[in-house]
């Protein structure tokens, strides 16, 4: 009876370990991102034991990193309806509740629960449990979740459990939910990971990530070099790699393609990934002929499909087969979490071909700039969407984005400038234009063009030149010009005639007209030029005018030279 009570007990044990073993394998192919193999590792395992919390709460985040979120829902639903009411199941509903923008504190209320219900005999809280909530909070985009609260746990958590890495993996994604200015919280986060556990590779791609998106390649490749050092097998630093030189290496793309291949689930997004990389690298039969393939085999239902096609016949100048392929992706309304920034630049981009539909790519592209997160991006994106606006001469529109891109830039560059006041000029808003121009004289009083805006505006303001409102910006341009003479003799020569022109004939400031004509006099000494003989001509004319208008007994009540033919006489 003894001995049978032993093999009994042994069998058990041997079960419930290798049961343990699994749900490990399983997270650790999720780690991976190897989403398939983690699920079906993990089907595995709740079919066998269905009622272990646990290994169903890991199957569960196996089906949101697949971006099954029904699916997820499904399975703790049936937990529950199965009297599986446990903590783990909890902290899973509340993820998913999250992931679903469901109510956030009916969500917290089920964490709180879970916390409750795992403490040890001394008050301690349970440090996966406090994880788990935290990577609920690190989990989807920047309005889901609670990060500072997410922060909050994982921080407990850090103190209970001194070698986990995961929680300050988490602890790191939940800062950089908090906006771009967290990043410093956050390679500290991910320091803390790797220096728990020196072979964690995560915690060095991570780090590599924020410095990609802050474009800073050198960095980026030595924290991505130290991912690969630390494990060789972890794929997504492989496909970080590709995404990066997808657009501007195709053979280093492909270099780091292969070795995700090597060590990524054989699935349709792997597929997809190989059709993507012969599109760019110009094969676009192939990678037609490539999604052709997923199309009529297990991958008929893959999303995506529709987006390589787009992509293909967009490159062979096909634009409204590409159209179609794009209008097709989004009529058939995919998740949110399906949806890549680069779709909508790309519907963007080809909407933007079709006249008439400038509003609708604007619209499209302005999407994209919501859901991307890194900063240059976003500037990008704006830029093509005034770009679009200017070439249709939807000059109002084009202005109203240009006032954006300006409000993004803490300091503007003198392009920036530059392109907000031209703007302003096309779209006819000279006021705004004056006043941009003076600022950006003020920002960089050695470009020229803040000059010749603003000259160019004043005289768009006063067009028959009666009230002289570009007389100051006339003398301001002057005045730089006057830094190269010899360069710019001739555009400081023209700027003098138009002050000539208002002084004589509509400020009647005769003198001032003579003082004018002797510095453009100045400018070309040459009695023989044409230059020279017609401000000499003026300046006698004005001189006579002036000597009668001051003389005794005139009667002239105008005797201030007329414009004719271009000259004054």
């Amino acid at each position: 009876m003894k001995k049978t009570t032993l093999t009994i007990l042994a069998v058990a044990l041997a079960t419930s370990f290798a049961i343990s073993q699994s749900v490990e394998e399983g997270i650790k192919f999720l780690y991976n991102e190897r989403v398939n193999s983690a699920k079906q590792t993990l089907e595995k395992v709740v079919a066998s034991k269905p009622k272990d919390a646990y290994s169903i709460y890991w199957l569960g985040q196996a089906y949101l990193a697949d971006k099954d979120l029904a699916g997820a829902k499904t399975l703790f639903q049936k937990a529950l309806a199965d009297g599986v009411n446990d903590p783990w199941i909890w902290v899973g509903s509340g993820h998913v509740e999250l992931l679903e923008n469901g109510d956030i504190n009916s969500a917290k209320q089920k964490f709180e629960q879970a916390i409750t219900a795992t403490k040890g005999k001394k008050g301690i809280e349970n440090a996966d449990i406090l994880n788990a909530i935290g990577r609920a909070n690190a989990d989807g985009s920047s309005t889901q979740g609670d990060p500072a609260y997410g922060i909050e746990k994982l921080k407990r958590a850090q103190e209970i459990n001194k070698t986990n890495p995961d929680i300050s993996i988490q602890l790191g994604i939940c800062y950089l939910k908090q906006g771009t200015d967290k990043g410093g919280e956050a390679v500290e986060a991910f320091r803390d990971a790797f220096t728990r556990n020196p072979q964690y590779a995560e915690a060095y791609y991570r780090t590599g990530r924020i410095y990609q998106s802050q474009n800073n390649l050198e960095f980026m490749n030595e924290w991505f070099g130290k991912a690969i050092v630390a494990d060789p097998s972890y794929a997504p630093v492989y496909l970080a790699y590709f995404n990066y030189y997808k657009d501007r290496d195709i053979n280093a793309a492909k270099e780091y393609l292969d070795k995700y291949v090597a060590n990524a689930d054989k699935d349709c997004q792997l597929d997809y990934f190989v059709a993507d990389y012969l599109y760019r690298a110009g094969k676009n039969q192939e990678s037609i002929a490539k999604a052709k393939e997923m199309e009529n085999g297990a991958c008929k239902d893959y999303i995506r499909i529709d987006i390589i096609y787009a992509y293909n016949y967009n490159k062979m100048g096909d634009s409204l087969t590409a159209k179609t392929y794009m209008d097709k992706f989004f009529a058939a309304n995919p998740p949110a979490d399906k949806i890549e920034s680069s779709d909508y630049v790309l519907y963007g981009k080809i909407l933007s071909k079709f006249p008439g539909s400038e509003k609708a790519a604007d619209e499209v592209l302005t999407k994209a700039i919501a859901i991307d997160t890194v900063m240059a991006h976003k500037i990008d994106y704006m830029n093509q969407i005034a770009a679009m606006y200017s070439k249709a001469k939807m000059y109002n529109e084009q202005l109203a984005v240009a006032v954006k891109l300006f409000s993004m830039k803490p300091k503007p560059s003198g392009r920036d400038y530059y392109d907000i006041t031209k703007a302003s000029i096309d779209a006819k808003n000279y006021v705004l234009a004056d006043s941009l121009s003076r600022l950006y004289m003020a920002a960089y009083p050695d470009l020229p063009q803040g000059y010749t805006f603003s000259v160019t505006a004043n005289k768009m303001l006063d067009v028959d030149t009666t009230k002289g409102l570009a007389v100051e910006p006339v003398n301001n341009y002057i005045s730089f010009l006057k830094k190269d003479i010899e360069k710019n003799r001739k555009t400081i020569y023209n700027s003098y005639y138009y002050l000539l022109v208002y002084y004589a004939q509509y400020a009647k400031d005769l003198q001032k007209g003579v003082d004018i004509c002797d510095s453009m006099i100045a400018l070309y000494p040459d009695v023989a030029s044409e230059e020279n003989k017609f401000p000499n001509d003026t300046k006698v004319q004005l001189q006579k005018a002036l000597l009668k208008k001051t003389g005794t007994g005139s009667n002239s009540s105008d005797n201030s030279p007329t414009k004719s033919n271009g000259k004054l006489n």
